[in-house]
């Protein structure tokens, strides 16, 4: 105890001083929040409708900026002879029905573009019976229900407008989660006027909602609402589809006194209330702004909790900054040393402070410099041999593949089919340039593709057509990349091993992106193999089941084997990737190939 009296004796002036600037700033904070919430709520009332009244004319742009949208989607569509033709001419045959489906649906993929920004489903129908939806998912409105609808009915009483409602039979059971706002114009003759068909825009409510919700709160809601007073949109999902009859009288006593804002009560509550007339909707843009709930928010306690804290951490942080400065060489020293079990090699440290920490960060400094210099030495010499044993895997060419294909040329040459053999010639070059020519050690998919065609034009070649190969690769993997010879050996295996006992079959390359993966698979409808997974674990099984004549690995143009492409992808890209092989007895065979997806 007295030993703590004496310590503290010898701190008394920096407590004091710590203790009289703690509570003096505590106090000060306090008074300055409550005066400054009092002074806000005081001008909350004469600022707040002009803040709120720009802001509900941003609403408004980005509610112009969709209408122009739809206005010019329609402006295409009733320009557009084919879409007039496919809603109004009948069909005289199956071919023309099909080649103006055809042309239509190419029609609406061009206008569809103009809402390209937007969520929306383009649907038209027309007299002849024919109908089209952009994505009849979307909005899963029945052609026959929506022909006999109010929507239907209210486009045909005002058919040069465009007409924004609410779609009734998209709130089942009340439920607003699927509401539906549709944008309805009857498609009419120019010369006569007659309607030839009619065009609908369906968005989903809550995509129609994203216009405004950006500046919406707790308190502060917005409220769309048509002239029968029904609430088209709102953020508050619950009012969707409701009538509020008083909020379209305040709605249109704003609009014909040119109020700015009004302060009333609105669904039960004390509320200012903002309206813009949309003249392009007709619909009624109101901002409702619950006082209590807005004026409960400016004196959020929690927050001056959190003030309070904040000061008293600003007092710590004095206090520390005090005795950091005595220390604060070391402490640096110390923080870079320990990062270094981090593997951050490059924390060099500053070489501040007494003449000891300035010796101690030299050599800190110097072993950085040492042990970086290491690394980098020891990550070239793996490379080169990685390197190494990919060239040595990559150059091995199977020397009988070449003698076969020179023998098939000159057969085709002795019989005169001279066309023939110069596009065999070609196919050996491009393998060989591809194999051996090209130093990358990738090759894109496209590439890849193009050798493995001419592996199977020279097979061909040799050995007649009966065996079908086919490709499947998706447009976003062609310009993917993969190291050479992995795909074709497969290939390979399948042409000589899997149809020994079939005069004919069929071979599949498919192609595809699985996440962050490239798959690649060969398949194949030949005689399968038994018992075979990883091809790195298995290639003893297939060498053994060559003997009794089922699909084996044992021979390859390229002279890598399954184990030796299993090996090149698990040296290259870890243990998560490489080859698996499924396959069952007189079922054929399916080799999948993993990969990342890597592009350059």
């Amino acid at each position: 105890m007295k030993a703590f009296l004496a310590k503290f004796k010898y701190h008394g002036l920096f407590i004091k001083m710590f203790t009289v600037t703690l509570v003096s700033i505590i106090t000060v904070s306090l008074l300055t929040t409550l005066v400054m919430m009092q002074m806000s709520q005081r001008l909350f009332m004469d600022t707040f409708s002009i803040t709120n009244g720009k802001i509900i004319n941003q609403v408004q742009t980005n509610f112009e900026s969709f209408s122009y949208s739809i206005v010019t989607a329609t402006n295409d569509v009733q320009q557009s002879g084919t879409l007039k033709s496919f809603l109004k001419e009948p069909d005289q045959s199956t071919a023309q029905s099909l080649k103006r489906y055809y042309e239509a649906n190419t029609q609406m993929k061009r206008i569809q573009s103009n809402v390209s920004a937007y969520s929306v489903n383009i649907t038209i129908t027309g007299i002849n019976g024919r109908s089209h939806s952009s994505d009849s998912s979307y909005w899963p409105r029945s052609i026959e229900k929506l022909r006999s609808s109010e929507l239907t009915e209210h486009a045909l009483q005002e058919p040069r407008r465009i007409l924004y409602e609410l779609d009734q039979e998209s709130m089942k059971a009340g439920d607003s989660s699927n509401a539906v706002v549709v944008a309805s114009k009857t498609l009419l003759e120019r010369t006569s006027g007659q309607p030839y068909g009619q065009l609908y825009f369906a968005i989903k409510e809550k995509d129609f909602r994203k216009f405004y919700t950006s500046f919406t709160s707790i308190g502060n809601d917005v409220v769309i609402i048509n002239k029968a007073g029904m609430i088209v949109s709102s953020n508050r999902e619950q009012l969707v589809g409701t009538t509020v009859p008083e909020l379209l009288t305040y709605a249109k006593q704003i609009e014909e006194q040119q109020l700015d804002v009004m302060d009333t009560t609105a669904l039960g509550k004390s509320s200012l209330v903002l309206s813009k007339y949309l003249p392009t909707y007709d619909f009624y843009l109101v901002n409702l702004i619950d006082k209590q709930q807005v004026m409960s928010q400016m004196v959020d306690f929690k927050m001056v909790a959190l003030i309070s804290l904040a000061i008293v951490l600003l007092a710590l942080i004095i206090v520390f900054v005090i005795s950091r400065r005595l220390t604060r060489s070391l402490t640096l020293l110390a923080r870079q040393i320990s990062r270094v079990t981090k593997n951050d090699f490059n924390n060099y440290t500053s070489v501040t402070g007494s003449y000891e920490i300035k010796q101690l960060g030299n050599a800190y400094n110097y072993m950085l410099d040492e042990l970086n210099d290491y690394i980098k030495r020891l990550i070239q010499t793996q490379k080169d041999q990685r390197n190494a044993e990919l060239s040595a895997l990559q150059m091995q060419i199977n020397p009988h593949f070449l003698y076969n294909t020179l023998a098939s040329i000159k057969i085709l040459v002795q019989q005169g089919n001279k066309d023939k053999a110069a596009d065999t010639i070609n196919a050996l070059i491009s393998l060989l340039q591809n194999t051996v020519s090209n130093i990358s050690e990738t090759i894109p998919v496209s590439q890849e593709l193009v050798n493995l065609k001419n592996y199977v034009f020279i097979n061909h070649v040799r050995y007649g057509e009966q065996i079908r190969v086919n490709y499947f690769a998706d447009k976003d993997c062609m310009g993917a990349h993969l190291p050479k010879l992995v795909i074709q050996p497969f290939m390979e295996n399948a042409f000589f091993h899997a149809f020994h006992e079939r005069s004919e079959g069929y071979i599949y390359v498919l192609i595809s992106r699985e996440g962050d993966s490239l798959i690649c698979e060969v398949v194949d409808n030949g005689v399968g193999i038994s018992g075979l997974g990883k091809a790195g674990d298995e290639l003893g099984a297939a060498e053994s089941d060559r003997e009794r004549g089922v699909h084996s690995a044992s021979h390859f143009f390229s002279g890598i084997g399954i184990r030796n492409v299993h090996d090149r992808l698990t040296l290259l890209y870890g243990e998560g990737y490489g080859v698996t092989i499924i396959s069952d007895p007189g079922q054929g065979t399916r080799v999948k190939i993993k990969l990342p997806l890597l592009f350059e």
